[in-house]
């Protein structure tokens, strides 16, 4: 349900200070050094507006270095998006993040494909299917490449059934699937396919089950841990300048559609995309890793067709996480977020002083 904007709504709302992917002028004191990691976003930003604050976070991470912005498409019919141009859609909401940050970098931004894979030996082709092999398969940088998915896995499992040596060449880390047996349980009235696998169980199921790609899960008992208050959200997003007002209110709308059938309002709202730059951008100085988080390492399962786990007891190992910092994530985004309007507001100074 996140708002697509017009390419007018999208100029008008561009902000006033510019910058370049790689630069971080609203840090008075510099980055500590290089980026550290290679990353690729890859969401649906046409649905749940939590992948807006992901994008945003991300781009304001100076350890990442983002290589791309994949576009990728809703299950049809998602109440979200109906629409069958999801991936155009999400392109132009990312694109719409960008001008309100100023960020001219847009080349970064690729579609994805529009509809799930129709079978599990077929991919789905897209400019960024294309991408997606072109920088995995690099050989002039040596930092790590991290394919970072809050959505389906549509366009990874096409790169990867065009191009297999993309397995060796990333890690996957996923916010999707169900609960874990022994690990914990499934909530009220779950869906019967958890939401984002829901978006292309076949891609999920190539990725899981045929492909060798490196897999990092952030399932849904995990990423509904990533609640903020209403509180939080009004006193330190929406009153953080222009963007803060704009990540507040898609997630105000949603919250008041649910309202109306859900029995009344919730204080309450599931970031459950930021662990993505949580697991990414803030690991640890020492021996790189997300130390803050915990998971449990098991062999990584296929699933079938009903979404459930079946047990492949010699696979590669996955990384299933259990527990996510919030208080590293979140505290780190408001800062973040309240350090780059109190830059941006000094273009608006300069121009009232003007």
């Amino acid at each position: 349900m996140t708002t697509v904007p017009t390419p007018a709504d999208t100029e008008a709302a561009r902000a006033g200070r510019t910058w370049q992917l790689g630069e971080t002028p609203w840090q008075d004191l510099p980055p500590l050094g290089a980026p550290r990691a290679r990353v690729i976003i890859d969401n649906d930003f046409s649905g749940d507006p939590d992948d807006l604050y992901q994008l945003v976070h991300h781009l304001l991470s100076p350890s990442v270095d983002i290589r791309l912005v994949v576009a990728s498409h809703l299950r049809p019919g998602d109440p979200f998006d109906p629409s069958d141009s999801q991936a155009g859609h999400a392109a132009a909401v990312a694109r719409d993040v960008f001008a309100r940050m100023g960020l001219q970098s847009v080349g970064v931004i690729v579609e994805g494909a529009n509809s799930p894979l129709a079978d599990a030996a077929t991919p789905r082709p897209a400019p960024a299917v294309d991408a997606i092999i072109a920088e995995a398969l690099r050989d002039d940088v040596e930092t790590p490449l991290f394919y970072l998915a809050g959505g389906g896995l549509t366009d990874l499992a096409s790169a990867w059934l065009q191009e297999p040596r993309v397995a060796e060449r990333l890690t996957l880390v996923w916010i999707g699937g169900a609960e874990h047996e022994g690990l914990a349980v499934p909530p009220p009235n779950a869906m019967p396919i958890e939401y984002n696998l829901l978006i292309d169980v076949t891609a999920a199921q190539v990725v899981f089950g045929d492909s060798r790609i490196p897999v990092w899960q952030v399932p849904r008992d995990v990423y509904r841990q990533c609640l903020v208050s209403d509180a939080e959200l009004r006193l330190r997003v929406a009153a953080t300048g222009p963007l803060g007002r704009h990540l507040y209110d898609e997630v105000a709308q949603v919250m008041r559609m649910v309202s109306t059938f859900s029995g009344g309002a919730a204080e309450t709202y599931a970031l459950g995309d930021s662990p993505l730059v949580l697991l990414s951008a803030l690991q640890s100085v020492f021996e790189p890793d997300p130390t803050s988080s915990r998971y449990v390492a098991r062999p990584t399962p296929a699933i079938g067709d009903d979404g459930a786990y079946i047990e492949v007891p010699d696979a590669r190992p996955i990384r299933v996480y259990t527990w996510v910092d919030t208080r590293l994530m979140f505290e780190d985004f408001y800062l973040k977020l309240a350090e780059f309007d109190s830059w941006q507001a000094g273009a608006d100074a300069a121009e009232v002083t003007a």
